[in-house]
């Protein structure tokens, strides 16, 4: 079987300096200095080399590392990883290559170092520029530190994401507004926000089960999102993916990669590959195959992670899959009725209602299969 070649790469670093209150990522807290960072980290670069001779990097448009905290396990680490992936891949400078990294492990160092290796992008978890909602969540870092993390970026760095959570319990309208007004002022280039989840095992979990934490609000999420998209677009960001909002060209074009269909490899523990023939796609992770779908549920995925972007899919793309799915002109009409979907300039899109209540929509799409 022979399988489209991949377009992305995922890198992922499991370590943390701690594990913060509502995480469930697959990561863990490691003191920086724990030989098994090491080992990893060996054991990482060995798989890049190995996928370098399968002939699996050779059609990369964009490298991702993520985690976890990669800025977490230090520069000469850092260093090693980078390098192996400018002698398997040449990374050149079109080639899309972020890194996260937290305000507590990132310094001025290693910002020159990293943009030095062919890091062209840093996202920086932020999640809040107030102390008191930092507090709640568990992050290791202040407000002080977050401002001054993003400052550093600049110094080498001209694309520079934030994370930004809404929806805590605790965190004000104000709170919220005041995080999204400065990540502004600090002159990122985009901006990703994420609702509150309470996952199952996390300690925000164990709080909500025990009335120590009320439960998210729907209508303060629903009232968060929409402060935040007037913030950003007033400032001359747009909304390009339900969660992300960048200024023009800053678009990340690796998440875009994951909604548009386009296989992608994982490296590393937990790291997930999607592979794809014309008429099958294949998600893998540790080797283990968890999901296969055929041409028709292909197709489906298409159009939902399609009403994940602003510009949704075009008048002819509907036309294409109502040979393979008869009802769809049905469903777009009742999406439309309900004011999920809007057409606008020949293209089916999310309407704001179809942002804030994603899920009804995507599963319907789902549902074609």
């Amino acid at each position: 079987m022979q399988f489209e070649p991949y377009k992305a790469l995922y890198l992922h670093i499991p370590f943390c300096v701690r594990k913060c209150a509502y995480c469930d990522f697959e990561s863990c807290a490691v003191a920086r200095d724990d030989a098994r960072i090491d080992q990893y980290v060996d054991e990482l670069v060995l798989e890049i080399r190995r996928a370098s001779k399968a002939g699996l990097l050779g059609s990369l448009q964009t490298v991702y590392i993520g985690g976890g905290t990669p800025s977490h396990i230090g520069l000469a680490r850092l260093s090693k990883l980078l390098y192996t992936l400018s002698l398997s891949m040449h990374l050149e400078p079109e080639i899309e290559c972020t890194m996260e990294a937290n305000p507590e492990s990132l310094d001025a160092r290693m910002v020159r170092d990293i943009w030095a290796l062919g890091v062209n992008r840093l996202s920086i978890g932020v999640q809040s520029f107030d102390d008191e909602v930092l507090s709640i969540l568990g992050r290791p870092h202040g407000a002080k530190a977050a401002r001054e993390a993003v400052r550093m970026a600049h110094e080498r760095f001209e694309n520079v994401s934030v994370d930004l959570m809404c929806g805590i319990p605790g965190q004000s309208d104000e709170s919220f507004a005041e995080s999204v007004r400065v990540a502004v002022e600090l002159g990122v280039t985009h901006v990703s926000v994420y609702p509150l989840t309470i996952e199952e095992g996390t300690p925000f979990a164990q709080r909500v089960e025990s009335g120590v934490m009320p439960e998210p609000d729907d209508d303060v999420e629903a009232r968060h999102m929409l402060l935040a998209a007037e913030i950003l677009e007033a400032a001359g960001f747009h909304r390009y993916e339900v969660a992300s909002y960048a200024r023009p060209g800053f678009e990340s074009r690796h998440n875009t990669a994951y909604w548009t269909g386009v296989p992608y490899l994982g490296l590393g523990r937990g790291a997930t590959t999607m592979r794809q023939t014309a008429d099958r796609r294949e998600r893998i992770k540790d080797g283990e195959v968890l999901e296969v779908l055929d041409a028709a549920e292909m197709l489906a995925e298409d159009l939902m992670l399609a009403m994940r972007m602003s510009r949704g899919f075009s008048i002819e793309d509907a036309e294409d899959a109502a040979l393979v799915f008869d009802q769809l002109p049905e469903v777009l009409g009742d999406l439309m009725a309900d004011d999920l979907v809007e057409l606008r300039d020949r293209r089916f899109r999310p309407t704001t209602r179809g942002w804030l209540c994603g899920n009804q929509l995507y599963a319907r799409l789902l549902a074609l299969a």
